[in-house]
Formats: C-alpha cells, structure tokens, sequence
C-alpha cells in the first residue's frame, strides 16, 4: 500500500484491476477543507490518461512490476522470441504485446520487459538505436544538411523522415521514443 502523499512521476498504483502510472500530481491544501492530492494518471496496458482526486493520507494498493531484461533473438510467425538474460529461459511476446516501438526491434537487440504478475506491461528498447538505410531517393549536388527531409526505409522497415544527404546503406541512429533522426554513425 501507498499513501497518496507519497505519489511521485513514476510510481505505480492499482486501481479498478488495473495498473495506472502517475504522471503529474498536485498537493492541494484550500484554505478551508481537508487537504487532496490531484493526480492525472495513465493506464500501463492501453494508454488510457485520467485525472483523479484522492483524499490526503488515502492508502491504495501499489503495483509490483517486475522488469527483466531479456535479448531479441528471432521472429517465428506473428512471434518475436526472446531470451531471459539470467535464466536463458525463452519467452514469445506478440506484436501488440512490445507496442508500435517494434518497428525498431532487431535480432540481437536487448530490451527491458516489464511484468505485472504473469502478464507483460510493455517492452522498453533503448532509446536510441543504430539502423542501416535500405532505401532512400538518392542524394543530389547541393543538398545542404540545414535543408528539408526525405522519407527513408531502415533495416527492421521503419520509415524515418532524415536530412537530404543521407544515402542508401549509411548507418543512422535513430531516437526510438519519438521516431527522430539524430546523426550518423
């Protein structure tokens, strides 16, 4: 149990059969009234954002989340195969299970699963990663790197919009969180 004084970015409660993650919290003690904590939470298996009041002091139940990192190993069918980095026991997780972060999944790649109990949360990649370009519009003369964008396809069949003077087979890092071209390697 956690009290609601307590809540912090981050922290994990269950409420409703679920486990929310609070995202902001405001501690509110009006003039006249018992203090409450104002707090917009979001839903851990569906993206769901709510904001909820509790009472100063309230008590709910906090979430035990397990996190494992486990290693990428190969796709079998609709099934992306890992291995527990400690045990070396396999596990399969299904496209909907990692999140639309798979589109950078690769063979090899380490990735941070996160459990509630026996169902997985989410998969968290690092949050950059390294990609070779398999196919671009070519780079003309007088491209700048200041200039526009173009669209390219990496290795694992994301779409990154990157700089005009990027060409087939470079390698590019790319931020996984918000889909951003960052540089060369």
């Amino acid at each position: 149990m956690i009290s609601s004084n307590d809540f912090r970015p981050g922290v994990s409660i269950v409420l409703d059969g679920s486990v929310w993650r609070v995202v902001e919290f405001l501690h509110v003690k009006p003039g006249k009234g018992s203090a409450f904590v104002r707090t917009k939470l979001k839903n851990v298996q569906n993206g769901n954002v709510v904001e909820r009041t509790f009472r100063a002091g309230e008590t709910v139940p906090q979430a035990t989340l397990e996190k494992s990192t486990m290693q990428h190993t190969y796709k079998e069918g609709d099934e992306y195969v890992f291995m527990d980095m400690e045990t070396y026991e396999e596990g399969r997780l299904s496209a909907a299970q990692i999140g639309d972060r798979v589109k950078y999944l690769k063979e090899g790649m380490e990735a941070n699963v996160i459990r509630w109990g026996e169902q997985v949360l989410e998969v968290e990649l690092p949050n950059s990663v390294v990609l070779e370009v398999i196919e671009t519009d070519p780079g003309v003369k007088g491209d700048t790197a200041t200039g526009g964008t173009k669209p390219a396809t990496v290795e694992t069949g994301a779409t990154v919009m990157v700089p005009l003077f990027i060409s087939k087979g470079e390698r590019i890092k790319i931020d996984t969180r918000d889909d951003k071209y960052l540089g060369r390697e």
